[in-house]
């Protein structure tokens, strides 16, 4: 009968799946890490700009209505350990210089930019280590409002 050469199976398969592990799970807990912080940035602002123009159509009058919208804006964005600058835009329609008026259409936009996670400042590369996230919300202020 024929002998077969048999492979010599000793070896370094722990020292292999060790490296070939890190070189995996490194980049992609990195990966996971980076996008729940732009997930919770994007859910505070989605909800910052939601509560903002609903606080917006329902006050009694304009200044107290951008008061409270930005209220509303820094409220979800401290609740979300938010520390970078969040910067609020309020745009009305059709007429944007009375936007309390009864069928005005307001609508709240909600935008900062997220720094990328364990960036060092090494040449500069925290300065563009950003992803922008923004959310807009639109209301329409009802024909009853006073």
């Amino acid at each position: 009968m024929p002998r077969v050469k048999s492979w010599d199976e000793r070896g370094s398969a722990s020292i292999e799946f060790i490296a070939a592990g890190l070189l995996l799970l490194v980049p992609l807990m990195y990966l996971v890490i980076a996008l729940s912080t732009v997930q919770n940035a994007a859910l505070a602002l989605e909800g910052g700009s939601r509560h903002a123009v609903r606080v917006f159509v329902q006050a009694s009058g304009e200044e107290r209505a951008f008061a409270r919208a930005t209220t509303a804006v820094e409220f979800a964005a401290a609740d979300a350990h938010l520390e970078q600058p969040v910067s609020t835009r309020v745009r009305c329609t059709p007429v944007p210089a009375d936007c309390l008026r009864a069928g005005s259409s307001v609508t709240v936009t909600v935008s900062t930019r997220i720094p990328l996670p364990f960036i060092p400042d090494l040449f500069g590369l925290r300065r563009f280590a950003h992803i922008p996230v923004s959310a807009s919300s639109t209301e329409v202020v009802s024909r009853f409002h006073a």
